[in-house]
């Protein structure tokens, strides 16, 4: 089992999204049979099996084995994956391009760059899982809490310095067999864990203005991703 399988087709992503398909990959991180899958589910071992059937064909479940039970076959299956990723190339005619309007301040083109790297990304798993080779990659996942607004900008500022320092130092252009890889740095705030109890309207309305800094220029149709 992969523990991150990336969904390109749109009848599998279509597949994957319908509700009681959902539970049955969640529940097919364990292997099991149709029937252990309905009394589970309380739902009909017959409409189980259809889920099931349409799952594998499109490659989110597989086999894992077949048991034999006095006359009958058992086949059991587990997900093909601990976890999906539906790439932005399903929406292929539609999906954001970041060379259509670079701003580095929105959070609109951040969201762009974010959804070119999952499909970038995963193509190349594709077509390395179907070479049985893995892919080079590397990746940063940091948490920093800001002071106020200028301290995000100056970090932000040092950030840009220091890739773009780094990226003069090391492209090369007219290098023979090189391989070009792209490098997406992003920075945005980390949304506040939704409360248990139901909000009113201007409790939601608190929870928005408490998410966003309150930084000069920012309001409606405004956007300041640093």
């Amino acid at each position: 089992m992969l523990d991150v399988a990336v969904i390109e087709e749109p009848a599998a992503a279509e597949a994957s999204l319908d509700p009681i398909r959902r539970r049955i990959l969640a529940a097919l991180a364990e292997p099991g049979s149709a029937a252990a899958l309905a009394a589970r589910m309380g739902l009909a071992r017959q409409k189980v099996n259809y889920h099931l059937k349409e799952l594998e064909r499109h490659g989110l479940v597989e086999l894992a084995e077949e048991r034999r039970k006095g006359n009958v076959t058992e086949r059991v299956y587990r997900a093909t994956a601990a976890s999906y990723v539906i790439s932005p190339a399903v929406l292929a005619a539609v999906s954001p391009d970041p060379s259509r309007a670079p701003d580095q301040l929105s959070a609109r083109w951040l969201l762009a760059l974010g959804s070119r790297l999952v499909q970038e990304v995963g193509t190349l798993l594709t077509g390395a899982a179907r070479a049985q080779r893995r892919v080079a990659s590397f990746g940063i996942d940091a948490e920093v809490r800001f002071a106020s607004a200028a301290d995000r900008t100056a970090f932000a500022d040092g950030l840009a310095d220091a890739v773009a320092t780094l990226v003069a130092r090391y492209h090369d252009e007219s290098a023979p067999g090189g391989r070009s890889h792209r490098v997406v740095v992003g920075l945005h705030q980390i949304p506040a864990a939704p409360t248990p109890a139901p909000e009113t309207d201007s409790a939601a309305d608190s929870a928005l203005d408490s998410a966003l800094d309150a930084v000069p220029g920012s309001g409606p149709g405004q956007e300041n991703a640093r």
